[in-house]
């Protein structure tokens, strides 16, 4: 595990009255990685470097399980129970920002002060996957992606159309979109977590300005993706050029270079 992370510095941030650890790495305008379930895995890691060579910072808060372990059903359990009776993350709760994002605009805010660039990107997965979202309300946050965002979970209708942020942030959200900001969100058709009702809010919220990358995981897709396929940046990602996840990987690093300035 430590060699996942080895060639990442390991610092301290803390807003909020919260101290947590990031890795980081690179140079360039920063870019936020908030790892998924179970944590900062090392395919999120791999995502990272892809961050890296792009040519930004990539900064990875560590917000819940064992930095550098693999994925697993066993080390997902483990992570998941504490987060959902954690105050900081909105599990349930409709129309509700979950409070962590408070201390990720910080985090945002302080890198980009360190970093130089036109602003910050983030992108969230799965359980973080709206938390991108949210860090939109600061005018630092210019890149976000939002990557199968799974909450909150969808035990209703409801649940599954919502998009995790209150209507007074979302009405931030709405103005910066307005001034010309773009939000990108990816997901499987058929994944378990995510809902098409989730993208059909974003797109009726956000028009033009939200793009919408959702990749064929029916049954019997022709590009071999499971019928439950998630993760579309890391564990479901096939990295081989021409597939559909290899793409949907590099338009990320494309919005990346054009929102924060790349060459």
């Amino acid at each position: 595990m430590d060699d996942v992370l080895g060639d990442f510095r390991k610092e301290q941030f803390t807003a909020e009255g919260k101290t947590r650890d990031i890795y980081r790495q690179g140079s360039g305008p920063a870019v936020i990685v908030i790892a998924e379930m179970p944590g900062i895995t090392p395919n999120v890691v791999a995502f990272a470097r892809r961050v890296v060579a792009q040519g930004c910072t990539a900064v990875l808060p560590h917000l819940f399980g064992e930095p550098g372990a693999p994925a697993s059903v066993s080390a997902t359990l483990k992570s998941l129970g504490p987060a959902c009776v954690s105050r900081e993350f909105s599990v349930w709760a409709l129309k509700k920002t979950s409070p962590v994002t408070v201390w990720l605009r910080a985090l945002a805010a302080h890198e980009h002060d360190r970093c130089g660039g036109p602003g910050v990107g983030a992108v969230g997965m799965c359980f973080t996957g709206g938390f991108a979202l949210a860090m939109m309300v600061d005018d630092t946050v210019v890149a976000p992606v939002l990557s199968q965002p799974s909450l909150p979970f969808p035990i209703s209708k409801k649940h599954k159309a919502d998009i995790g942020i209150s209507d007074t942030d979302l009405a931030k959200v709405k103005v910066r979109v307005a001034q010309g900001a773009c939000v990108l969100g990816l997901r499987f058709t058929h994944d378990p977590f995510c809902f098409p009702a989730r993208f059909e809010t974003l797109r009726r919220e956000l028009g033009d300005g939200f793009i919408a990358v959702e990749l064929d995981s029916s049954p019997g897709n022709p590009h071999g993706h499971p019928k439950n396929a998630h993760s579309v940046l890391t564990e479901h990602l096939d990295d081989r050029v021409g597939t559909p996840t290899r793409a949907a990987l590099d338009q990320v690093l494309a919005f990346f270079a054009e929102r924060l300035g790349l060459p």
